[in-house]
C-alpha cells in the first residue's frame, strides 16, 4: 500500500485522479489517517450467523460517512495505475534481492535513464513518476 507522504506528493505535484470502482484512498486530516477506503457499488460484509455464513449487501457503513467531496480524498494508487501514468516513460520492473529486499523501476526521462529503488513496487513506481511529474 502507498504511504500517504507519497500519495500527498503525488497530488501535489499534478497527479489527477477520476475515482473508479477498486481505487482506494485515504481520508486526512479527520483523524482517520490509518484507514483505507476502496471504491466499491456495493459493500459486502461475510457474516457469521447461528444460521451459517452470509454475505450482507450493506448500503452504509455502520459509522455512517454519509459523504465526502472527492477533492478531500487521497488517491493511494496502486502498482498498476502507477505503472499507466508512467506510460512510455516506463521500461522495467526489476526485483532486488539481497537484506533488505525490495524493487527497482527503470524509466527514461528527457532521455536519460533513471532507477528508482524502494521496498515495495508501488512505492517505487511513485518515486517514478514523482520525478517525471515535477520536471
Amino acid at each position: 500500500m502507498l504511504a500517504l507522504d507519497l500519495a500527498h506528493a503525488l497530488r501535489d505535484a499534478g497527479l489527477t485522479w477520476q475515482p473508479q470502482n477498486g481505487d482506494r484512498f485515504a481520508i486526512p486530516d479527520r483523524e482517520m489517517d490509518d484507514q483505507v477506503f476502496v471504491v466499491s457499488n456495493m459493500v459486502i460484509e461475510r457474516l457469521q450467523l447461528p444460521a451459517g455464513e452470509v454475505l450482507a449487501f450493506n448500503g452504509t457503513t455502520e459509522w455512517a460517512l454519509d459523504s465526502l467531496e472527492a477533492g478531500e480524498a487521497l488517491w493511494l494508487p496502486r502498482e498498476d495505475q502507477l505503472r499507466d501514468e508512467l506510460g512510455e516513460a516506463f521500461l522495467a520492473l526489476e526485483r532486488l534481492a539481497g537484506e533488505p529486499a525490495g524493487y527497482a523501476v527503470t524509466v527514461s526521462i528527457g532521455g536519460d535513464t533513471r532507477r528508482y529503488v524502494d521496498i515495495d513496487a508501488e512505492s517505487a513506481y511513485a518515486r517514478a513518476l514523482l520525478d517525471l511529474l515535477r520536471r
